[in-house]
């Protein structure tokens, strides 16, 4: 018997060191941005905006803390000795490659932050978590241990949650989390299929100007610990990757029935949809939205992020609702193919534009922001209440973010140790906001 539930998602809050630093090999936004001036304050208030419009759209928001940049416990494990400030001003000196991976916000990106399976297709009926270990880039590398302390806060009760420590931080392992992970289903509540989305097999030299993050053995290896069914592993096309397609949900996003992608999302489009359509069975029949590359060239699917928005039912509302970002309404193209979606007899029946331009110039869409994670009631109640979006919470976290973060950050300036205080006292203030008590950073623990 199932039981009634609802997707909810838990988007990253953008760290003070939000910048352009280019670290990403293959994400074209984030090389062509590289070394101009950020706003962190603009950023995080964009975020904080996003994240309040689902909630006042009837769909349960969550908060996941920025990580502790810079990275000072990284840098010292490099042999960089002294003061905390001493540490970072030597580093930037000395290993300036080093240095900005420790100070980079790529956290914000909570679709990176873990694979989730839901309760209804766990084998022990529990939600199960698996943090990214992220290993292609060395920035997000860094990544998981806390990413693990985050859902440990916000999903604390482990008769209902299972949160693991990452896969093993090996190449053969490779894993980058829920932006290669699509979940179609006839109801939230109701088993899915899974479709996990690989770029390469561990044991095969990957040949391509750009890298594939993705292994098979990694998705196989979530599947197994999750105790996931309804587990669909198809193949990224090499022709997206070489465009600069580095996660699946740059072509490709999906929602109930509904799977919404780019021509060129998957190396075997046909054989993608018949695996689909097989492990729906008789539970189901999937709804493929195809997008050719003649009405929307790969090029223009990249820059406009028409893929990379979210795909949400509304509560009370039969169709779906895209969320696109203003730059999909920028581009004539992929606007055209919005607006014909809604316009259609189509399960997307309205399509919105949300304001995240900061997040966008390094590659970072709606989609990228958020991890969609499938509650029932009891399941939500089960969640750390502090960490849920309100309208007192986002009032409070504005009003920080405006408190605490600068209006402009060059990559020069994140070597400055004014910046690295004052990212811990915003840290510090944030802990309290967020329930998430003592010792939660690991300047916090001394």
């Amino acid at each position: 018997m199932t039981s009634p539930a609802i997707e909810a998602n838990a988007d990253g809050l953008i760290g003070p060191t939000h910048s352009y630093a280019g670290l990403s090999p293959g994400n074209l936004a984030s090389s062509l941005n590289a070394g101009d001036a950020s706003n962190p304050r603009a950023a995080v208030l964009q975020g904080l905006d996003k994240m309040k419009r689902l909630a006042d759209l009837g769909l349960p928001q969550f908060v996941l803390p920025p990580h502790e940049r810079p990275d000072i416990r990284f840098l010292r494990s490099l042999g960089f000795a002294g003061s905390d400030g001493a540490v970072l001003e030597r580093a930037w000196k000395d290993a300036p490659s080093f240095a900005a991976a420790a100070c980079s916000a790529s956290p914000m990106w909570a679709a990176n932050a873990a694979t989730v399976t839901p309760s209804a297709d766990a084998a022990d009926g529990r939600v199960h978590f698996t943090p990214a270990n992220l290993v292609t880039n060395l920035h997000r590398s860094l990544e998981h241990a806390q990413t693990k302390r985050a859902l440990d806060a916000l999903f604390p009760d482990p008769e209902r949650f299972a949160v693991h420590d990452a896969l093993p931080s090996v190449s053969h392992l490779a894993d980058e989390g829920a932006a290669n992970h699509v979940r179609l289903c006839a109801d939230h509540g109701e088993p899915g299929v899974n479709l996990l989305v690989w770029g390469r097999e561990a044991w095969k030299h990957w040949q391509g100007q750009y890298p594939a993050r993705q292994t098979r053995e990694a998705s196989e290896s979530l599947a197994r610990r999750h105790g996931a069914s309804g587990v669909v592993l198809v193949r990224q096309s090499k022709a997206a990757i070489a465009g600069g397609t580095f996660h699946n949900d740059v072509v490709c996003v999906g929602a109930l029935q509904t799977l919404f992608f780019h021509d060129l999302a998957f190396e075997d489009t046909a054989g993608t949809k018949a695996a689909i359509r097989a492990a729906a069975a008789d539970r189901f029949e999937p709804i493929f939205v195809e997008v050719p590359s003649t009405d929307l060239p790969l090029a223009d699917a990249i820059s406009s992020y028409l893929f990379n928005s979210m795909l949400v039912q509304i509560p009370g509302e039969d169709r779906l609702t895209l969320i696109c970002p203003t730059e999909t309404r920028d581009n004539p193209r992929s606007h055209a193919v919005a607006e014909q979606l809604a316009a259609s007899n189509g399960p997307i029946g309205r399509v919105e534009y949300v304001d995240v331009r900061q997040s966008m110039r390094n590659g970072g869409g709606p989609a990228c922001l958020r991890l969609r994670v499938v509650l029932t009631e009891a399941e939500q109640a089960a969640t750390n209440p502090a960490m849920r979006m309100t309208d007192a919470l986002h009032a409070r976290l504005s009003a920080w973010g405006e408190k605490h973060y600068r209006d402009r950050l060059s990559p020069a300036d994140l070597a400055d140790p004014a910046l690295l205080d004052e990212s811990r006292a915003a840290l510090d203030e944030l802990t309290g906001l967020l329930g998430l008590g003592g010792g939660f950073y690991p300047f916090q623990r001394g």
